[in-house]
């Protein structure tokens, strides 16, 4: 496309645990395994897969949440996996996250008002009545009362907590946001509500999302890229009505057969997937314009 500016490369991604030691002997495990993809300025990039395939991972090695074993995350051009802590600490100004669960990631004891302020508070960004008033407005920005400010997550509705979540990280401005299966904690009526919040924003704010989900239908439904991940690694990447109109890995196939259908008549072909029926370490090859698929 022409005039695109690429906002997020990663590059050959890593991310290995140590487990055990001590009594027993240590081991260890790959949840990301040479991961590549590129992120557009003001778009919307897919990472599904089931739990455990390594996709949260993904996006918290990508923030520096966790520190990734080996590979290469560029924002806007800069080696993120290269910063040092107060470098990183500005950077992450411009990148942030919004978690799953809104009602572990908000602290009870602390009231609204102060959950968004803090990190203009970390930061040392203004002064307290033009933190008051930042806080305000992000209050009203993401569809929140500002005379509820003085509450307590408890007194919010789960929607309301990730609305929160969501006004904490745009307090800094930022450019890039990790959603982290930001609705599937959410009430499928509420679940509605958000999203279109996170698209009117992305509009609104210039705002390009790394959306992590299991939710296919929402995926199609949002996203302009999808990349798909089974056990650490991306085994297709394409845009979304290719994926999801021609998928070419039997993991995708499957995953897609599993979508629910609206009409309770209509007959399934769920496909169940066979993990000796394809190669787990093939590498990605292009299959079409735009469409990788770990296939011979």
């Amino acid at each position: 496309m022409t005039g695109t500016i690429r906002l997020v490369t990663v590059s050959h991604l890593v991310k290995r645990f140590t487990r055990g030691g001590f009594l027993r002997r240590a081991s260890s495990v790959t949840a990301v395994d040479d991961v590549s993809f590129t992120i557009d300025e003001g778009e919307t990039f897919g990472l599904v897969g089931e739990s455990g395939s390594g996709k949260t991972t993904t996006g918290r090695c990508i923030l520096r949440l966790i520190e990734p074993t080996s590979g290469s995350v560029t924002v806007r051009g800069r080696d993120v996996l290269a910063l040092s802590g107060t470098e990183l600490g500005r950077a992450r100004r411009d990148m942030q996250i919004v978690f799953q669960d809104p009602y572990s990631s908000l602290n009870p004891r602390m009231r609204a008002r102060h959950i968004v302020e803090e990190p203009l508070l970390i930061h040392g960004l203004g002064g307290r009545e033009s933190r008051r008033a930042r806080v305000a407005e992000l209050f009203g920005l993401v569809g929140l009362d500002p005379g509820h400010l003085d509450r307590y997550p408890h007194q919010f509705s789960g929607g309301q907590r990730q609305r929160i979540g969501l006004a904490r990280a745009l307090a800094l401005n930022p450019s890039f946001l990790v959603l982290d299966e930001p609705v599937s904690a959410l009430d499928v009526s509420v679940q509605a509500q958000v999203v279109n919040l996170l698209m009117d924003l992305q509009e609104r704010l210039r705002l390009t999302y790394l959306f992590i989900a299991h939710d296919l239908r929402l995926v199609r439904h949002i996203c302009s890229r999808v990349a798909v991940m089974h056990r650490g690694r991306i085994v297709e990447l394409a845009p979304a009505a290719a994926l999801f109109d021609a998928a070419r890995h039997p993991y995708t196939k499957a995953l897609l057969s599993a979508i629910p259908v609206p009409d309770p008549d209509r007959p399934r072909h769920r496909l169940s997937l066979d993990a000796d029926a394809f190669d787990s370490r093939a590498p990605l090859r292009q299959v079409s314009g735009g469409h990788w698929a770990a296939v011979p």
